[in-house]
Formats: C-alpha cells, structure tokens, sequence
C-alpha cells in the first residue's frame, strides 16, 4: 500500500453524494431492491480513484437491472435503521470503523444481510481489533501485496458459481495491487474461492513481490451472502469486459435470493 497525493475531484464527490436520495426512517421503500455503497475519499488516492469509477459503473448496472442503487461517504448510515431497508451493501474502499457501525454490520449480516466488499474493505491486520470481521472473511488476514500495482492473470476455481459464470477459465485482469493472506482463505471449510492468481503471473511484482504460492482473489464465506474481491487499487480496474461482466453478476446474485 502506498501513500499518493489526495484526490482533486472533490467537487464529483459532492455531486455524486449529495445528488442521490437518502429515504427517511419509516418511509415506504420502493418496489425494486435497495444497494447502498459506503466509500471514503480521505484514504488512499488509488482507492478513491477506484471509488469514483464504480459509483457509476454499478449505477449503470443497477438502473439495466431493475435496482434501486445509493453510495454514500456517510458511514453513520451504517445503522440498524438504514440496513433495514437494504437488500444489499458494498464497501468499496474501506470498512467500518466505529463500534456502532460494527455492530449494526455484525446484526444485519448474521440476519440475512448481503455484502460486496472490494480490495481495502478486506484488510485486516493486528490493528483492526475486530476479530468477528476477521472471521467474517474466512478466518485470513493481510500479508503482503505486490508494488507497483500490475495486471494479472487470474484462473476461475469456480466456473459453475452465479458470480464466474461468465468468465473465461483464465484472464488477463487489469492492473491491481493484488493482496496476499495468512493463512490462506482456501484452507477454512466454510470459504468457496471463485478466483486465484495463475502461478504463471510468478514472481508479481517490482519492488514488492508476491514470489509464489495460493493467492485468492474472490471468495465467498458461505456462512454469509457475501463476496470479497481483491480488485479496488487505481483507475484501471473497469478496464476488461470479463471482469465487468462478473462485477454485475455479483450484483445480481447479492439481491436475487437465489
């Protein structure tokens, strides 16, 4: 992870956080499912950039799908309230950091909440003090990363899973800082891994160097609608159309139930 200088575009922040409709405690909702994004634009440039980018790209997949998509930087919004009223939630640069909003994450996914959380949304290190999220995620911990971010092959462990469907059984993924587990995610009996970085892609990496071994990349703890990706690190990741693909079935598996 590397520190760059902060994102410019706050005045796009504004627009897109301001310009989307936040219903108020008892209001009817509407008949089409309610996604709400939680992102933050005070970290990491890289996963602003990334931020920025999906907001549009799931709006766009949302309103082709039939579902009613929100994202907001207000993660007091986090609340048992608000979840209530949602099918589904995304992080997709960060995670929850306040107790309140632990707790009503905690409430809302072990009562039938669904969850996409994307690249930093699933790091963890002795400094998160949430064991539960840990555990959450099948269990593994951030351990290392490659620098400078770089495309990647990736293979499907899963080609029958609503979320890879429709992916080839290897492909080039655009350029990413591609995270590293310990211990890996693939050896809890309750984690499906759908995608893994090819060992072909060995050694990733410049200055930082993944040299070998399992990499995950998207997994599901099946304990829990949810789906963890690794992608989220720059403005590159809505580069490839397989990967988009699988970005929007992922929407789709989230609120259909199925």
């Amino acid at each position: 992870m590397r520190g760059l200088a902060p994102w410019l575009g706050i005045s796009v922040v504004t627009f897109v956080l301001h310009g989307l409709p936040t219903p108020l405690a008892g209001q009817q909702e509407p008949s089409s499912p309610r996604v709400l994004a939680f992102y933050s634009t005070n970290g990491e440039g890289d996963h602003t950039d990334f931020a920025l980018q999906a907001v549009p790209f799931f709006q766009d997949a949302a309103r082709r799908a039939g579902i009613r998509f929100e994202a907001t930087t207000r993660w007091d919004d986090l609340n048992p309230g608000n979840l209530a009223r949602c099918r589904a939630i995304m992080w997709l640069n960060d995670s929850a950091r306040s107790q309140s909003q632990r707790a009503a994450f905690r409430e809302y996914m072990e009562h039938g909440g669904a969850w996409l959380g994307f690249h930093f949304a699933g790091y963890t290190d002795s400094g998160t003090h949430w064991p539960w999220y840990v555990d959450f995620l099948g269990g593994s911990e951030y351990s290392g990363n490659n620098w400078p971010p770089l495309p990647a092959m990736l293979v499907v462990d899963d080609p029958k899973s609503p979320i890879t469907r429709h992916l080839p059984h290897r492909y080039l993924a655009p350029a990413n800082e591609w995270y590293s587990w310990m211990p890996n995610p693939r050896l809890n009996s309750h984690v499906k891994v759908l995608l893994s970085l090819d060992p072909s892609n060995f050694p990733l990496g410049l200055k930082d160097t993944i040299q070998s071994g399992d990499v995950p990349v998207v997994w599901t703890n099946t304990r829990y609608r949810m789906i963890y990706m690794n992608m989220g690190h720059g403005d590159r990741i809505f580069d490839d159309k397989f990967q988009n693909r699988m970005f929007e079935d992922s929407l789709d598996w989230l609120v259909s139930r199925r």
